[in-house]
C-alpha cells in the first residue's frame, strides 16, 4: 500500500499498487485523479470512461496517445512494450495513456472503436490522428511528433 498525497486538494490516500496497475486510484476526498508517479515518466497512465475528459481531453501543451486496447488481443499485448519505452523516453513532450475498451465502452463507442489496438492522438484536447493496428514504435514516434 502507497501513500499518495492528492495533488488538488492535499490528502493523503492509501492507494494499492496492484490495483492502481488496471484501474485509476482517486482521492477520497475531492475525487481527482490520483498518480503513483507525479513525475507521470516511465509509465502510461491508465484512461477510464470517469478519468477520460480529465486525463486526455484537458491535457494541454503535449498530444496524448491513446492506446486503446483489450487483454485478449495479441497485438495488442505485442506494442504494449512499444508504448512502455515511448512514455519511458518522453521527457514531457508527449503523454502515453492506455484504455481498455472491454472496461470502458462509452469512451471506445464514443470515438468509433472498432478494431484494436487503436491509438487516438489528442493534442489540447482535440482528437488530431488515429493510428489502427500495430506499427512499429518509429512510426508511432513520427506520428506524435507531427
Amino acid at each position: 500500500m502507497a501513500v499518495i498525497m492528492c495533488a488538488k486538494c492535499g490528502a493523503k490516500n492509501r492507494v494499492d499498487e496492484r490495483t492502481a496497475q488496471s484501474r485509476q486510484p482517486v482521492c477520497g476526498r475531492c475525487g481527482a485523479a490520483l498518480h503513483l508517479n507525479d513525475d507521470d515518466a516511465g509509465k502510461p497512465r491508465t484512461v477510464t470512461d470517469n478519468t477520460f475528459a480529465r486525463e486526455v481531453l484537458e491535457t494541454r501543451n503535449v498530444p496524448v496517445l491513446l492506446d486503446c486496447w483489450a487483454e485478449w488481443c495479441g497485438p495488442c499485448r505485442m506494442i504494449a512494450p512499444v508504448l512502455d519505452e515511448l512514455a519511458a523516453e518522453s521527457q514531457g513532450r508527449y503523454r502515453i495513456a492506455k484504455l481498455n475498451v472491454d472496461e470502458n465502452p462509452r469512451t471506445a463507442a464514443e470515438f468509433d472503436i472498432r478494431s484494436i489496438p487503436t491509438m487516438l492522438i489528442f493534442k489540447n484536447g482535440t482528437l488530431v490522428d488515429r493510428i489502427v493496428g500495430a506499427q512499429s514504435k518509429q512510426a508511432i514516434a513520427a506520428k506524435l511528433r507531427q
